[in-house]
């Protein structure tokens, strides 16, 4: 079992828990659609962790693929630790640039993570997998991290990527030109798509029963000290020509084996002395359909390639600059430091989500995540969406408005997709206050009718709110696995005070098929009996959300 100890771990074990939900403020003149929706595709500028918090009501469960590109903690960054902990040693740290001479920059980053990681793992479907980008600074503090909250048996990779080829930041003499992608999935991730397998090679020219067949490797990956007894001279019984062994690449099979492959027809003896004995790879006994990918994420500009198997796939991207170009084509400028390159985003996404699949990003930066989704969708008609959480002030002038340009088009774009625009919409939402259930009591910062019946409909269900279903007129939210949701409710504090469940509110529910009815009011004129007779389970506003009381 992974153990890691960081100062604070005790204090963020479970902070994620006391996290406040807050309200989600839709901003129409932001969004790129006709109706701003929480179901669209989503741009929320926010604090992260809390619109993690936030997002549950709807999301949790939901998220196919997530990728995130945290701070690498390498000193430079000028991040500061920001998470309002009931620790003295957390609040000290509290609004303080972490650089190079922080002793405690592992620990603060650690504490930043934990509670981050948890929520995203919430929101997460069952099937769903997570991406992280990271370098040496804290790769090694990642994946201890990643063990505990994701557990050791759900990890799935470390992909190497090349970033850059310049060595212009080489530091003694030695160049770091990789980064890594952490690869954790949630449950019961059913695997990479891979690579389809290309079958031209593939024939039958001497009409063998078996069927297509394409030449392969007859030897294998042992020497004659390792194996011996498949270190001979192999005949081939028509010309009677010799064909000596590779002391450090011995036959595939015994020589027993050999000649009953041999006689079946299975292996090929060449014309040509100088070349070797192959054998049939018949397409019906390949296991399966795809290529597995390689961890090696190689440039797909470099014209050298490693030598690999032909069932073997890499995945090819670009480096940093490419992410530099893509931002200065769209913006005719820099607007932003080491992005990253649009192509990465697209094979991880690719390989791992449906056509229908959210994707998930909540270190948005510059928006490469939603770009991405943009364009796989313009090349196969995907219908996949995203959701981008950004903290920084960036968030609208860089993050949407790169999407906003991506949609629409960019003029002076090479790409002709982009040129002419990928399509697709997006809403903004910018995180609101906190919804705090006591304030029910005093009036003060009131939050509207969905908001808080989304954070009710969850919290007392623990499944996923849909606005479409709620009915104000009728007081209805939502219908769960095990209620109808009633919740009597106005941001008006002459209205909660007035306001309580009386025998002909109850009666005017309607009926209640085979379900009990959950109601939520200020309070109740209803004794034990009649709500049993009504099959209503009451919950009193603010303080029994948590655990329903008759």
């Amino acid at each position: 079992m992974a153990i890691l100890n960081f100062k604070g771990k005790a204090f963020v074990q479970n902070y994620h828990l006391q996290v406040k939900y807050h309200q989600l403020i839709p901003r129409k003149e932001k969004s790129l659609t006709n109706k701003v929706s929480l179901h669209d595709n989503l741009i929320i500028h926010g604090d992260n962790l809390k619109v993690l918090k936030a997002l549950l009501p709807t999301y949790a469960g939901k998220i196919k693929c997530i990728y995130i590109d945290p701070p690498y903690n390498t000193g430079n960054e000028k991040w500061a630790y920001n998470d309002n902990v009931n620790s003295p040693m957390l609040q000290d740290w509290l609004g303080k640039i972490v650089d190079k001479e922080d002793l405690t920059r592992h620990d603060k980053w650690l504490c930043m993570m934990t509670p981050r990681l948890k929520l995203l793992r919430e929101l997460l479907s069952e099937d769903g997998v997570i991406f992280v980008s990271i370098d040496d600074n804290e790769q090694y503090h990642l994946r201890s991290l990643l063990d505990i909250v994701f557990s050791e048996e759900n990890y799935l990779a470390t992909f190497v990527w090349k970033r850059r080829a310049s060595s212009a930041l080489a530091d003694n003499l030695i160049s770091q030109d990789h980064e890594y992608i952490l690869c954790y999935k949630k449950v019961s991730f059913q695997g990479f798509h891979g690579k389809a397998k290309d079958y031209s090679s593939y024939s039958n020219p001497d009409n063998d029963p078996d069927g297509d067949w394409t030449p392969g490797d007859l030897t294998v990956g042992m020497t004659k000290e390792q194996r011996p007894n498949q270190f001979y001279n192999l005949v081939d019984p028509k010309t009677k020509r010799i064909f000596k062994p590779n002391p450090r690449r011995v036959w595939s099979y015994y020589p027993e084996t050999m000649i009953k492959e041999i006689e079946a027809g299975r292996v090929i003896f060449p014309d040509n002395p100088d070349d070797r004995p192959m054998y049939k790879r018949y397409r019906k006994n390949l296991k399966t359909q795809f290529n597995p990918i390689s961890t090696w994420i190689r440039d797909k500009s470099d014209p050298s390639k490693r030598e690999t198997s032909d069932e073997l796939y890499e995945l090819e991207t670009g480096l940093n600059s490419e992410g530099t170009r893509v931002i200065q084509n769209i913006f005719q400028e820099k607007v932003f430091d080491y992005p990253k390159p649009l192509s990465l985003l697209m094979v991880l996404i690719e390989q791992v989500a449906d056509n229908d699949s959210i994707v998930f990003d909540s270190f948005s930066g510059s928006g490469t995540t939603a770009h991405a989704v943009l364009a796989l969708n313009k090349e196969d008609g995907g219908n996949r969406r995203f959701i981008l959480v950004e903290c920084e002030d960036y968030a609208d002038k860089i993050t949407a408005e790169r999407v906003r340009r991506v949609i629409k088009g960019v003029p002076k774009a090479k790409d002709e997709n982009l040129r002419k625009g990928l399509g697709g919409t997006f809403s903004y939402f910018e995180m609101g206050p906190p919804i705090e259930m006591e304030s029910i009591l005093s009036g003060d910062d009131l939050p509207n009718y969905k908001d808080l019946a989304r954070y009710v409909f969850y919290t007392a269900t623990g499944e996923e709110f849909d606005e479409k279903t709620v009915d104000e007129k009728r007081n209805f939210i939502g219908e769960s696995r095990e209620y109808l949701v009633y919740f009597f409710y106005k941001p008006d504090i002459d209205y909660l005070k007035a306001t309580a469940l009386t025998l002909d509110r109850a009666n005017a529910l309607g009926p209640y098929k085979n379900k009990r009815r959950l109601v939520f009011a200020p309070t109740k004129y209803l004794d034990q009996e009649h709500l049993d007779e009504l099959r209503i389970d009451f919950a009193q506003l603010p303080f029994e959300i948590y655990q329903l009381v008759k």
